[in-house]
Parts: structure tokens; C-alpha cells; sequence
């Protein structure tokens, strides 16, 4: 199929796409400073800031939210009368977990094998990239139809609820008639996709006590309460014996009717060795889209290299619960504390302290947008069905937006397909995916411009 003006020019700005999201890529811009210095993090804000200056946009502003991390907002005015779409992106990332395993630098944009390996490659400095290719390809062509206002968070990885705060207190800065959430992905590489369901979630910390201090294991161990292994126990009362979630008092039953996740495929994308089993019963998306789901995301004890013979008085762990649309997030925390508090042996002292929470988000895919949406990715994909899928991951700032805007229309798309491998070593991602989704999002503001 020939391609259109408005492609050729996507596929022309490519480059620069390229040279851009390389420069984002290479701040360090996880949002917990002790891990990485927040000067990362206000590096990246003020490269976006001087970005969206550049390209015209009106009212830039750092916004300091409450969670001590910065915002980036800006407003690029349309023809009068036009609608007013908000476009989302997020620029904090997730830690580059073990940097040895990186096949190469995390923070230095790389191309391999068809893909462009970094970390936030796909999520979501991608995303903002993808926005902002989208409206340079609208200006070259009669100019951006729609009245945009584009909002960067600068901690959705840490789950802190900044932005939200600051748009509860702010209620007027981030009014729209749609709202494009550039946070996820296609079901698969090229199978043009939007996701209709997110998955809340909460984050917990876990403290187990036992003992005042260190014992040595020969003279006290037997008798003596172990802290880490009290906490190794209450840690597995979170799964049954099929591996499947359980705290106590919430439903974990519920199945998942639109599109299906094939367990090869699965497997596949998981990366999951040779026989090795999958967890619980039903299908892959009920698993991941429609049932919550625990995940130990750390523990704190002593490591192996190091070790000594001891009988542990402490020990500590975060706790992940990703809870599905229709569980209120809330109450999921209370039911997790409850559990873990109740499931502690040999009268342990356990303390329960909330880190982060979000709620969960289903949106209405029956609105005029979804139907603008279908049209331009149907287009952008050479004439391929728009899928709808869920997602099992979090973007708390929805269920906020949905709440503030009651009538705005909110839809879902990204570059975190499967092969992006995100919040993984070697994240990536496609670039094809990425120019496709740029055409996309264009030709959606134009449709949605009426």
C-alpha cells in the first residue's frame, strides 16, 4: 500500500526520533534517590521542559507534586473550538536491576538486531517520543487539528501518587475532552492494540521480629524463634498450592472473556525454562488481567557471600499486590496486612507499612474516541483490526483522571509489547512499533478533530 504524506513524513522524522530518545535514555532518571541521584531525574524534567519550548508549546511548567518528584506540563493551542485531547507520558524508570546482565549499557541507547535496547526504551520515554512525533507530523500538515496539553509524570515507576495529588488539588490544569495514555502496549508486534482493563495495585513493607539482637546458631538455633524464617512462612500463605494468589478475603476467581493469551506464546514471552510449570488454574488472562496477583518483590537478609551462623532477630521484605478492575485498592491493602499479620508463626511481631497503592481502571470502549482510534490504527497498520486487551500493570494517575473528568475519554496505548521486555534487563524497543504508533496517534487527532 502506497503510503500517505502524513506517513512519509512520520517515517522522515524517524531520525530525529532516534537522536532524541537516545539523549532521554541516557539520564538516570530512576525516582528514588537512594538509588540514583534526584539530579537524574531533574536533568531528564528540564530536557522535556526545553523539548516542549522548542516545539512551541505554551504555559511549560516544572510541576513540584507532593511526592517531592517534578511534572512536566505543556499546552499547544489548536484552531478555536477544537477539542481539547491530554496526552501522558512518564519519564522516571524503573532501576536497571543487575547492569552486568545488560547486554549492553542501559542508559545508553543501542541498536540491535531491529530493536533499540535501553532503559526506558519502551516505557515510557518512548511514549513522550511517540506524542511529539505525532504533532510534528501534524504541523507539517495543516497544523495540529486538536488543542493538546502534555503531561509528563516523573515517579509512575514508584507508585508515590505525586501527579495525582497534584491533579486533585489542581483540578482545572489537566481538563480534556480525550486523554491518551501513551503507558502501554500492543498485544503483540504489530497487532495494533488497546488496552481497556489495568490491574490496581498495592505495595507493602513487611517487618519480622523476633529476637533483640543476633544469636549464634549453634547455641540458640532449634529453639530460638528465626525471623527470616518466620518471614519465609508468611511469605508462602500468599499462594496456594497451585501457586495462585491467596489472601485471605479477597476474590481471586473471576475470569477474563475478550482476547485470549495463548500459554506458548506466553511461555515464550515470559522467557519461562523448560519445564517449568505455570501458576494456578484458568486461563492465561484471567491470571494476568482479571484475578490479583503477589508478587515478593525484595527481601532484606543477609546475603550468602558473607554469611554468618546465625539465628536472624529481623527480616524484611516489599510486598507487590496487583489487584484487578472492580477490587477497590484500599480494601486490598487492608486484606494483605490482615493476612500477613495473622499468618506470622510462633507469636513474631510483624509490622505492616503501606509504600504505594493505585486503583484499578476499565474504560468505556464504546465512546466516539475508541471508534476515531480504531480508524487510525487500522490505517497505521495497513488495514489490521484494533484489538482490546487488558493490561496486568498499573497506572494509578487513570482511575484519577476518570474521577476528576467523569466525561472525558480515556484510552490506552504504548510501545510495551511483549518483546520490550520492560522493567527486565535488556529492555527494548521496536522501532517500527514506534513509527506505526506515531502515524497512529496523528491520524487519531485528526479523526477525532471531527
Amino acid at each position: 500500500m502506497p503510503q500517505s504524506p502524513l506517513a512519509r513524513t512520520v517515517a522522515a522524522l524517524q531520525p530525529r526520533a532516534r537522536t532524541e530518545l537516545a539523549e532521554l535514555v541516557a539520564f538516570k532518571s530512576v525516582a528514588d534517590p537512594a538509588q540514583f541521584p534526584k539530579s537524574e531525574c531533574e536533568a531528564a524534567a528540564n530536557w522535556i521542559t526545553d523539548t516542549l519550548r522548542a516545539d512551541g508549546f505554551q504555559d511549560v511548567a516544572l510541576l513540584d507534586t507532593p511526592d517531592g518528584t517534578q511534572s512536566v506540563y505543556g499546552f499547544l493551542p489548536g484552531p478555536a473550538g477544537a477539542p481539547t485531547v491530554l496526552l501522558y507520558a512518564h519519564y522516571d524508570v524503573q532501576p536497571p536491576l543487575d547492569e552486568t546482565a545488560w547486554v549492553s549499557p542501559p542508559f545508553e541507547l543501542t541498536e540491535r538486531d531491529g530493536r533499540w535496547y535501553g532503559r526506558g526504551a519502551a516505557d515510557c520515554k518512548g511514549g513522550l517520543i511517540m506524542h511529539l512525533t505525532a504533532l510534528r507530523a501534524l504541523k507539517e500538515h495543516g497544523g495540529v487539528p486538536v488543542n493538546v496539553k502534555v503531561i509528563v509524570e516523573g515517579s509512575e515507576e514508584q507508585g508515590t501518587g505525586g501527579l495525582e495529588r497534584y491533579a486533585e488539588a489542581h483540578p482545572e490544569l489537566l481538563t480534556a475532552d480525550a486523554i491518551v495514555i501513551g503507558d502501554t502496549g500492543n498485544f503483540r508486534v504489530g497487532l495494533p492494540t488497546v488496552t481497556a482493563t489495568l490491574r490496581g495495585m498495592t505495595l507493602v513493607r513487611v517487618q519480622v521480629d523476633t529476637l533483640e539482637g543476633n544469636l549464634h546458631s549453634g547455641q540458640f538455633g532449634g529453639a530460638a524463634p528465626d525471623a527470616l524464617a518466620a518471614l519465609i512462612r508468611i511469605l508462602d500463605s500468599l499462594r496456594a498450592e497451585d501457586g495462585s494468589t491467596t489472601v485471605t478475603g479477597l476474590a481471586a476467581d473471576a475470569t477474563w472473556d475478550g482476547l485470549q493469551y495463548p500459554e506458548e506464546d506466553f511461555r515464550k514471552d515470559a522467557k519461562i525454562l523448560d519445564g517449568v510449570g505455570l501458576l494456578g488454574d484458568g486461563t492465561i488472562a484471567d491470571h494476568i488481567w482479571a484475578r490479583p496477583a503477589v508478587t515478593v518483590l525484595g527481601i532484606d537478609c543477609p546475603p550468602v557471600v558473607g554469611a554468618t551462623p546465625s539465628v536472624q532477630a529481623g527480616a524484611r521484605a516489599l510486598v507487590s499486590l496487583r489487584v484487578p478492575p472492580g477490587t477497590d485498592a484500599a480494601e486490598a491493602t487492608k486484606l494483605l496486612a490482615a493476612h500477613l499479620e495473622t499468618a506470622a508463626p510462633w507469636g513474631a511481631r510483624v509490622a505492616v507499612e503501606q509504600v504505594g497503592q493505585g486503583q484499578a481502571f476499565r474504560a468505556d470502549t464504546t465512546s466516539p474516541a475508541y471508534t476515531s482510534m480504531a480508524e487510525a490504527l487500522q490505517e497505521a497498520y495497513d488495514g489490521a483490526e484494533m484489538q482490546t486487551s487488558g493490561m496486568g500493570g498499573s497506572i494509578p494517575l487513570c482511575n484519577t483522571l476518570a474521577s476528576l473528568y467523569p466525561e472525558a475519554e480515556i484510552l490506552l496505548i504504548g510501545l510495551s509489547e511483549p518483546e520490550a521486555q520492560i522493567h527486565a534487563v535488556n529492555e527494548s524497543v521496536s522501532p517500527q512499533e514506534l513509527e506505526r504508533l506515531s502515524l497512529a496517534e496523528a491520524l487519531f487527532l485528526r479523526r477525532y478533530a471531527g
